[in-house]
């Protein structure tokens, strides 16, 4: 791995490897102040200043995390360095690791993303374990319930965002089936994990707050919150319009003119829905209570938007039925146009 990619946690604070915590904490809080948003508003080289020192300290103001730290920069000055051609394919035997394999992380944002228990940006981790005893530590298998079966929860993906308050927010991924039910996930958080359960009726957007799980805010000496931000993944047939689901329902001309009764699917399972004589391609027809889960109980409704399908492939029979129709129509559909011009 490049040496570019390790960041020296020692140098951002400004302390020796020989540190006491004492030491680390009061240099902490010296370019905290110094650095914090609220005295430098408007400021991005502070605000990045401000994370970056705020990232070393949460590191090396933890005897076990500053430890694991050390290994892994003793793991990367011996493979960096004798290795930067093929980055961390292997670890050097002269390098005392406490029995830990550092070889598992592609890069040193993969480690500390672990180490401090944030999430990394959804989809770039290769691990599909669901075991909490996953060496890599996050990252589920996933299957929709289209597909009869249900997503295993597991260590999860997230992409976070930290502020001066201490609160940090990480975005989760839903199944339409998962958000419409509610589910549970398996959050890793540095060496704590917590279950975290997601009520239904969440939807992109949405945020679900988990108390003193965000970071350590010196100034008001409280944890600070973790904010999980909703992203639905598409689905093949449902979509939102507000709070309504929409969808759309292909039927024949004939079921247009004649009116019908067809199969619609819903979040509950296939209903019989009534389609009138005369019905108009694009139309929509609604069926209350049908919809999505609300956050207050209830449900909205389903929209079901029309489309007339035109055949393609017609039997001469077919074809020859359409042209008695043709012949016996009595309405012009475009009288109306006529005599409009600019």
């Amino acid at each position: 791995m490049p040496a570019a990619n390790f960041k020296d946690y020692y140098s951002i604070l400004g302390v020796s490897k020989t540190a006491s915590a004492d030491e680390v904490k009061k240099k902490f809080r010296k370019l905290a102040l110094k650095y914090h948003p609220d005295r430098n508003p408007g400021d991005a080289k502070a605000e990045a200043k401000f994370k970056e020192i705020s990232e070393a300290y949460e590191v090396l103001g933890d005897s076990d995390k500053r430890a694991k730290y050390d290994q892994f920069g003793s793991y990367w000055q011996q493979t960096g360095t004798t290795n930067s051609a093929r980055g961390y394919s292997a670890s050097s035997p002269n390098v005392d690791l406490g029995g830990f394999d550092f070889s598992q992380y592609g890069n040193f944002e993969d480690f500390i993303n672990e180490l401090l228990g944030r999430f990394s940006t959804p989809g770039t981790s290769t691990s599909t374990s669901t075991s909490p005893n996953s060496s890599y530590g996050y990252g589920s298998s996933r299957s929709d319930r289209t597909n009869s079966q249900a997503r295993t929860a597991g260590f999860e993906d997230f992409s976070t965002a930290n502020n001066s308050n201490g609160d940090r927010e990480a975005n989760i991924s839903l199944s339409f089936s998962e958000a419409f039910r509610g589910t549970a996930r398996r959050l890793r958080m540095g060496t704590e994990t917590i279950d975290v359960r997601i009520p239904p009726g969440a939807k992109s957007g949405s945020k679900i707050r988990i108390r003193g799980k965000g970071q350590y805010n010196i100034y008001s000496k409280q944890q600070g919150d973790l904010y999980l931000k909703v992203e639905l993944e598409p689905h093949s047939f449902f979509q939102f319009e507000g709070d309504n689901l929409i969808c759309e329902v292909p039927i024949a001309p004939d079921e247009a003119v004649l009116g019908t009764s067809i199969e619609v699917p819903t979040p509950d399972g296939t209903i019989t829905m009534k389609i009138p004589a005369g019905i108009r391609h694009g139309q929509t027809l609604r069926l209350r209570g049908k919809g999505w889960s609300l956050p207050k109980g209830g449900r909205s409704d389903q929209l079901v938007k029309v489309a007339i399908a035109i055949p393609q492939d017609l039997t001469d029979q077919e074809r020859e039925y359409y042209q008695k129709i043709k012949a016996q129509r009595t309405k012009d559909p475009r009288s109306h146009l006529k005599g409009i011009f600019l």
